[in-house]
């Protein structure tokens, strides 16, 4: 048997094999990249590597066998099927009969263009007779710190939020949820929803980052339209630009306010306050 993660060199896929080496033998620890460079670092700590790519069908043949775990971190490719891409997986992994398939998934609470995807692929997975696990995630706590700087800068935080509340988590929480459900029992067939134990605002945040920087940060809310066209105008592609907008819509709805505590009790420890996550990326900038 083998723990396999797919997109394993991208940011949580890195840090569930850092987790999974905490607990099992590396070469039970299959890593599955898309380059013989991005999986070096792996090699020479003598995991399994091999390379996959969730575009090209015949790159999955042989590299599952029966009994094995896969973790199947979603695409971030979205101009692409990403349930086109992410079938080619499940597939491979029923011809070789595994023992689990878990799926890094989007809130069940979270109704965004952008969860169409996950919403697909988690019926494919379902219906493919495979024992599963759906791990929902919240958004991660480090997409809110990008771009720091410029927030710093201008001494004002713009987003579409309005009030609204976000439960997120760091990748290293959610990465210990997946290690947990991987190398643990009584988890097939199962839906959790994962965020971190607590919620907050962007105006609690845009006060945090000040505390953690010493300058004084405004937050002002905008519609989801101006908030495309100011995205856009500083050089993000439109279709990104309106995913981030709708998601901020999203969020001032409340559907990613759930605090569930499901996160906290798989991994046996709190999950990181957003303020920790500010401050280290404070820190990390040289903004503190």
């Amino acid at each position: 048997m083998s723990f396999v993660v797919t997109g394993a060199s991208g940011h949580l896929g890195r840090l569930v094999v850092e987790g999974l080496l905490e607990k099992v033998p590396a070469d039970q620890v299959t890593a599955l990249v898309r380059s013989e460079e991005k999986g070096a670092a792996f090699a020479a700590r003598g995991v399994r590597t091999a390379i996959a790519d969730y575009n090209a069908p015949e790159t999955f043949d042989g590299l599952f066998a029966a009994g094995d775990k896969v973790l199947l971190i979603s695409s971030s490719e979205m101009t692409r099927d990403r349930v086109a891409q992410h079938k080619v997986v499940i597939d491979a992994a029923r011809t070789a009969g595994v023992a689990l398939v878990a799926y890094t998934s989007a809130a069940g609470t979270h109704e965004a263009p952008l969860t169409e995807a996950h919403r697909g692929t988690e019926k494919v997975l379902v219906d493919s007779g495979l024992p599963y696990v759906l791990l929902r995630n919240n958004w991660y706590s480090e997409i809110f710190v990008d771009r720091l700087e410029t927030v710093v800068e201008h001494g004002v935080l713009v987003r579409a939020a309005g009030e609204g509340r976000i439960a997120s988590a760091t990748r290293a929480d959610y990465a210990a949820g997946a290690v947990a459900v991987l190398t643990g029992e009584g988890h097939e067939n199962t839906t959790y929803e994962l965020s971190g134990d607590h919620a907050w605002s962007f105006a609690e945040f845009a006060a945090e980052l000040g505390r953690r920087t010493g300058k004084e940060i405004a937050y002002r809310p905008v519609t989801v339209e101006a908030y495309v066209d100011l995205l856009v105008g500083a050089g993000m592609p439109e279709l990104y630009a309106r995913i981030m907008a709708d998601a901020d819509a999203s969020f001032a709805k409340g559907e990613l306010a759930f605090a569930s505590g499901e996160l906290s009790r798989l991994t046996g420890r709190p999950t990181t306050p957003i303020g920790d996550t500010v401050a280290e990326a404070a820190g990390g900038l040289g903004l503190s």
